[in-house]
């Protein structure tokens, strides 16, 4: 407990926070750790080539029938954000400069009502034609059985906004910049296994910026933090939130 309340304490004295956040995070909405020992890569490697930025361009119509069913496409608009989307939320509606760096696609941090979100590895919820830039909603790439861009100079094959294998990160020196400026980086439910991702809580300690990490495994990074929690995400975030 006295972790907790020291947590609580570095929020409610932090003016501005950067929260890394990964899939652990959004498993209490439904969607499952793809990384966990249960989740789809682990289940099934080949994956990985079938959302690859290869494979979109080998087969783009075998590619969308592939990625539509990997990341059950269909069932998006019924996850809600949970308790610790919320919490992050509650802490910018109240004052608080709030940064979010996700690893997740599925866009929750957002749809809670966090204003900075910088989603690093794209966002599930859109597509672009890599030809004339269009981008397509949700509604649109559920409607289509191969999401075509409606431009009549185009009809291209549009390509999914998250970040394919093979695609160069293009969010990284935003991520950085929101955690330099910030008094308070707090990572949570992330193995800090992908990189360059994983690379970002060096950035805090070597600008001495006050790490918590927050994850229900321990990870290769954890003698980094001031503060380590290998516990349930959702419990102790709700343990935090009746302290402040």
């Amino acid at each position: 407990m006295a972790q907790i309340k020291a947590i609580a304490k570095m929020i409610t004295e932090a003016k501005s926070i950067t929260f890394l956040t990964g899939a652990g995070v959004s498993t209490a909405s439904g969607i499952p750790d793809f990384r966990s020992n249960d989740g789809i890569w682990t289940e099934d490697h080949s994956r990985e080539y079938y959302t690859s930025v290869d494979y979109y361009q080998k087969d783009p119509v075998d590619f969308w029938h592939k990625y539509k069913s990997i990341f059950k496409i269909k069932l998006l608009k019924s996850y809600q954000p949970n308790v610790v989307h919320e919490f992050i939320a509650d802490l910018e509606k109240n004052g608080k400069d709030v940064k979010v760096v996700t690893q997740n696609v599925d866009s929750l941090h957002s749809l809670a009502g966090n204003k900075h979100v910088i989603e690093y590895h794209g966002n599930l919820n859109t597509a672009t034609c890599p030809r004339c830039g269009k981008q397509y909603d949700l509604s649109y790439i559920l409607q289509e059985d191969v999401p075509v861009c409606e431009k009549k100079s185009c009809q291209t094959i549009v390509k999914p906004d998250i970040v394919l294998f093979g695609d160069p990160i293009t969010k990284h020196q935003e991520a950085e910049m929101a955690i330099v400026t910030s008094d308070l980086v707090m990572v949570l439910g992330t193995s800090l296994l992908v990189t360059p991702f994983s690379l970002l809580p060096s950035i805090a300690s070597n600008y001495q910026i006050p790490l918590v990490i927050i994850n229900r495994d321990a990870t290769p990074m954890d003698d980094l933090f001031d503060i380590t929690i290998h516990d349930d995400l959702v419990k102790v975030t709700k343990q935090i939130k009746q302290l402040i």
